[in-house]
């Protein structure tokens, strides 16, 4: 009896374990099932239509394969040329330059010498609306000036930007006979805001259209602004080269609205004339460890003035070429940060300045 008791006790245990497995071992079996069947298929043409239905759940539940990688574009590297490239950026930009001297030239750097007012009424260049510093012609000077720049970027293709800048300008020697000499000056310079658009752009090179105006925000007659409104197209070019190298250009022009009057006053050409700029230069990463990198970057940069006039040995300033050699450094961190550090040096006679030093720093937004 014993015996038949405990052979009782031990079949209700089992059963009640062999229903606890069930769902398991159901499912168990339902998935040997489905793959068994694929075995027993035979070579009839409707075993083909049964191995695609037995397969089918298992091809939609296999993982979505990764996109192909592509390649990631480097930021600008240049510090003299515009940058080609599109995004939402803000960059703080010191300049020292050093013996500008003929600083009114097309009324590009700042307004007609306000010396005319001081001729003789009879003579021929006397013009009391001069707006530029006085008393004395500067025939030597330096300046240095901070730009704030901020880009915002719209879209993929496009972005619109402002610059302020602040100039300290002191001039070191005058024109004999134009009077005795200004003093130092420093303040606000002539605001810039523009728009980039991107003509074509990928991870490896862009073509950027970019318009820009300046306004006559500084005051002329302390040497910090031109006097008169101008706007600058110009067409950038950014090409990465390899995974180190990058190639970039500008080619633009800078034309005045409006402008002081010539030299004599009766000509029909302004003061202000229209200026041709072009660069190219590149940059290459000859260090680089974990997220910083760092590399030499070589530009050219020229100028050809194509109008107006100056005040110098020779008045008209049509014809004028300017080119510099710029050389500089820059280090970039994470993609973000970048600094640069360069040096410019006049190749021509004709200069806007000898020497310049720029310090510049780029945060990527």
């Amino acid at each position: 009896m014993r015996v038949c008791v405990a052979l009782m006790v031990f079949a209700m245990l089992t059963s009640t374990a062999d229903a606890q497995e069930q769902p398991a071992r159901a499912e168990s079996n339902d998935a040997t099932a489905s793959l068994g069947q694929v075995g027993r298929f035979d070579l009839r043409p409707e075993a083909g239509d049964q191995l695609k239905e037995t397969l089918a759940p298992a091809v939609q539940q296999a993982p979505t394969p990764l996109p192909p990688r592509t390649g990631r574009r480097r930021g600008s590297m240049v510090g003299y040329i515009d940058d080609a490239t599109v995004g939402s950026k803000l960059r703080i930009r010191f300049d020292s330059a050093f013996h500008n001297t003929v600083p009114d030239r097309a009324e590009f750097f700042y307004a007609k010498c306000g010396c005319y007012q001081d001729l003789a009424a009879n003579n021929p260049a006397f013009d009391p609306d001069a707006p530029g510093p006085r008393p004395g012609a500067a025939n030597d000077s330096d300046f240095q000036q901070l730009n704030v720049w901020g880009e915002y970027a719209v879209g993929s293709f496009v972005s619109i930007f402002g610059q302020l800048p602040v100039r300290w300008f002191q001039p070191t020697s005058f024109i004999p006979g134009t009077g005795a000499g200004f003093p130092n000056q420093s303040g606000l310079g002539d605001i810039r805001a523009g728009v980039k658009l991107a003509l074509a752009a990928d991870a490896e090179q862009s073509l950027t259209l970019q318009g820009q105006l300046y306004m006559p925000t500084g005051d002329a007659s302390k040497a910090l602004g031109t006097d008169h409104a101008s706007f600058e197209p110009e067409f950038l070019y950014y090409r990465q080269l390899s995974d180190v190298a990058t190639l970039e250009s500008q080619f633009g022009v800078w034309i005045p609205f409006g402008g002081s009057a010539g030299v004599p006053t009766s000509v029909d050409g302004k003061f202000s004339g229209s200026v041709l700029s072009y660069g190219i230069g590149s940059g290459f990463d000859l260090y680089r460890r974990g997220d910083v990198q760092f590399g030499p970057v070589v530009e050219l940069v020229g100028w050809h003035v194509l109008s107006g006039f100056q005040t110098a040995a020779t008045s008209d300033a049509d014809g004028t070429n300017i080119v510099n050699v710029k050389i500089g450094v820059r280090v970039s961190v994470a993609g973000k940060h970048s600094v640069y550090f360069g040096y410019g040096h006049h190749l021509t006679d004709a200069t806007w300045y000898d020497d310049i030093v720029r310090f510049e720093y780029r945060l990527g937004l």
